[in-house]
């Protein structure tokens, strides 16, 4: 268990850096009401799909910065009522506790109505400037909120070490400046993700109107072809992935180019990614394959073929992901929404293959069947759906810084 850290011992503390004269280093404590833990316990017989239920947040609805509602469950009224001291205010701050996103914080909202919450260690600060939540965000306070973890097999956060972690504490007018201007940027980020949210659906759908159900321009004056091998327009190609991009293989054993590992590809489908210099030599293989703008990067190892983006800038990834390149320009986006679409990714899972880490062989990959069209309906589509994939970049881009 992590030690209990004093007000003397933390003006001690070598590993925390200096501060300005007019801030200190508190407990995190002396800043909050109170420091506590969602109800910890059996919960299932609790959960409700009534228009009564009360929201029950978990680890898996705090991500960083914002809480994500996508998998919420409800609780009755009654349970809500029942473990009173697990229930929410708008301004507290959320940390979650164990699970794959240990670390990760948020705050309440304001007019969320009545939350409840489990096994999330949860703060209320005296005052609700939002400052300390990006302390917490930020790669210092990570990484002290990951040290007061207990626990070999599965790290738990303890809260009582998170009560008493050291956290630093300027003057509260200063506190409300650095959380609104980090919360302007928060409102850019969250604008940017949602025009690259309606973008991909815009190219997504263009896709598969004119690839997958035929409903190109001028479809009805083209004749169709059935038979038990081929069903689609006449004059098209019936053929396989391999017709249309080739494998990249060119490596390079100095890290002076962005450098991104599989861990750090994207999670969301044909999303792009700005450059940068997170990833380090200890993140890559020995032998690193280059990739360069307009290459579509896909994770071929089983667990991780959802991960394919369109890169926007040169770089080095490893050899767990196939670096993919059209081998004409007006293929380029086609490919990158191909490798990104559902029916792809449930074809390569069905064709990896290994026992401890299976894996999406190219050689494999390379004759799945896909339907050509023309190059003037591939260029038409590469008219149309390539600016949105460009402005994907740059949104991601701005993103990034």
């Amino acid at each position: 268990m992590a030690d209990a850290i004093t007000p003397s011992q933390i003006a001690h503390r070598s590993d925390l850096p200096n501060l300005p004269s007019d801030w200190r280093w508190v407990q995190f404590s002396e800043t909050c009401d109170r420091v506590s833990v969602g109800y910890v316990g059996p919960t299932t017989e609790f959960f409700t799909d009534g228009p009564e239920g009360i929201c029950f947040l978990r680890s898996q609805n705090v991500r960083p910065g914002k809480l994500d509602f996508e998998d919420a469950i409800s609780i009755t009224p009654e349970f809500h009522k029942k473990i009173k001291k697990s229930q929410l205010s708008a301004g507290d701050i959320l940390i979650v506790r164990v699970g794959a996103n240990r670390g990760d914080c948020c705050v309440v909202p304001t007019g969320m109505g009545e939350l409840n919450c489990a096994n999330i260690v949860f703060a209320r600060p005296k005052h609700a400037t939002g400052f300390h939540a990006y302390f917490f965000q930020s790669e210092l306070g990570r990484n002290l909120l990951l040290s007061a973890s207990v626990g070999a097999a599965q790290g738990v956060i303890n809260t009582g070490s998170v009560a008493t972690m050291p956290v630093p504490f300027p003057p509260l007018a200063i506190q409300k400046r650095i959380a609104g201007i980090l919360s302007a940027y928060d409102e850019l980020i969250e604008n940017c993700q949602r025009r690259v949210n309606i973008l991909e659906s815009m190219a997504r759908v263009l896709y598969r109107e004119w690839f997958v159900y035929f409903r190109f321009p001028g479809n009805e004056t083209v004749s169709r072809i059935s038979t038990s091998d081929v069903d689609g327009p006449l004059g098209w190609e019936f053929s396989k992935l391999g017709d249309i991009c080739e494998l990249r293989k060119d490596q390079y054993r100095e890290v002076d180019h962005s450098a991104l590992p599989l861990l750090d590809l994207s999670r969301m489908p044909s999303r792009s990614l700005a450059p940068s210099d997170t990833g380090t030599p200890d993140e890559l293989s020995t032998s690193r394959i280059l990739f360069t703008k307009g290459d579509t990067l896909f994770g071929a190892i089983r667990c991780y073929l959802h991960k394919v983006v369109a890169v926007h800038y040169p770089g080095v990834t490893n050899t767990s992901v196939l670096v993919l390149r059209p081998k004409a320009d007006y293929f380029r986006t086609l490919l990158s929404i191909v490798l990104s679409d559902i029916d792809t990714i449930r074809w390569a899972e069905k064709q990896s293959t290994g026992t401890k880490m299976p894996v999406i062989n190219w050689n494999v990959f390379q004759g799945m069947s896909i339907a050509i069209p023309s190059k003037a309906l591939a260029m038409s589509f590469e008219e149309i759906a390539g600016p949105m994939l460009d402005e994907i970049g740059v949104l991601a881009t701005k993103i990034e810084n």
